[in-house]
């Protein structure tokens, strides 16, 4: 049985984050693709989130982490990607939702404003739920503006 694989990358802001989150998500099994950065020079957010997205769009990755100072910049990038839904969480409870309603294939997350260990348990509560689908799969059919859902 293969393990799920789940690709990462950050900016330099979010670079201590993203080992951390690394190796907690290596000890609970999952495979890691790090995209980095690896270190505290100033890098361009955009440069470590486009290969996260084309790891979820090509089939490499189940989901993704992004991690930035404010997480803003990495969900925007990722978002525009047609087949990314990014969300950004900074607590469990939007974590969750942003796979149960949103059915989001990458957490976003903010490592000026949370603690590594909080976004440990951003990441398992992420993991763990499930998209509801129902109505929640209707609003996402609407998200991509050249779909015939669209209004």
């Amino acid at each position: 049985m293969s393990k799920t694989r789940i690709a990462i990358g950050c900016d330099h802001a979010g670079y201590e984050f993203k080992d951390a989150i690394k190796k907690h998500l290596l000890d609970k099994g999952y495979e890691v693709t790090d995209h980095g950065t690896h270190g505290p020079d100033s890098v361009d957010y955009p440069d470590f989130v486009h290969p996260v997205a084309k790891d979820i769009i090509d089939n490499h990755a189940a989901f993704g982490i992004l991690i930035c100072g404010s997480g803003n910049g990495v969900a925007i990038t990722a978002n525009k990607y047609e087949d990314i839904r990014c969300g950004l969480a900074w607590n469990v409870e939007v974590a969750k939702l942003v796979k149960q309603h949103n059915n989001a294939n990458i957490l976003a997350m903010p490592a000026r404003f949370i603690t590594a260990d909080e976004g440990k348990n951003l990441v398992n509560a992420y993991l763990e739920e499930t998209f509801e689908g129902g109505r929640h799969q209707r609003r996402v059919n609407k998200m991509n503006p050249n779909s015939s859902y669209y209004c």
